[in-house]
């Protein structure tokens, strides 16, 4: 399944057709999407280093992208970090990375923040504990470790956006009778899964940390921890 993900996101879900997903989202998402940026921004205050895991196009860590703060976004899209290249180019304080979030090519004890966000752990298609402990990894004794998934309370609203991507052609047409539960199942082979509070913990403290769960605006879950 997770070849078949990532090669998904690379032709259907990057770069410009990646932004017009968020170009499309009605309002609630917009919401959704500016509080988990705004906690983010004020959970990274005062890091001089972060990496973000699979950044796409570059819409979150050009917000972090403080003149104080060396950034470093991955991905494992080309696409996606050519129109990251140009999108960010006036923050010469932030490069660029080809690299799978499970597998990372920097040595231990890195970085002050490592962070994943948007549900990125359950739309990558790798294998969660060890991408979990590949942030905790690189991430500096005392530094902060940060994942996001969606809140079972605006499940509802995120289908909804679903179905707008759907019928501009980004991704396939929904199958509505297979989608519950938290999975939007798409008739084309795409799924879009959650993870849980429970998962959450389970996985940060096989890597060796004490989760911090947090539920934002009714929208988002974040499982945070100190190394």
């Amino acid at each position: 399944m997770g070849v078949a993900m990532v090669s998904y996101y690379e032709d259907k879900l990057s770069a410009e057709r990646l932004r017009k997903c968020y170009e499309i989202a009605p309002s609630r998402i917009r919401q959704y999407l500016k509080a988990e940026l705004d906690f983010l921004i004020q959970c990274t205050e005062g890091s001089n280093r972060i990496l973000e895991l699979g950044c796409g196009y570059g819409r979150v860590i050009k917000k972090l992208g403080r003149p104080m703060t060396e950034g470093l976004g991955c991905d494992t899209s080309q696409r996606s970090l050519r129109l990251a290249k140009n999108y960010l180019n006036l923050l010469p304080n932030v490069e660029l990375v080809c690299a799978d979030a499970s597998s990372l090519p920097f040595r231990q004890n890195v970085f002050d923040a490592v962070f994943c966000v948007q549900n990125g752990i359950s739309s990558f298609g790798v294998n969660q504990r060890r991408l979990v402990a590949e942030a905790a990894r690189v991430t500096m004794v005392g530094g902060l470790v940060i994942f996001s998934s969606y809140s079972t309370k605006i499940w509802k609203e995120r289908l909804a956006w679903f179905r707008l991507q759907a019928q501009a052609g980004l991704i396939g047409e929904i199958d509505e009778t297979r989608t519950r539960g938290g999975t939007i199942v798409c008739k084309d082979g795409f799924r879009a899964t959650t993870t849980s509070r429970m998962r959450f913990e389970k996985l940060f403290t096989d890597a060796g940390l004490i989760p911090r769960m947090r539920e934002l605006d009714g929208s988002s879950l974040f499982c945070l921890a100190r190394k």
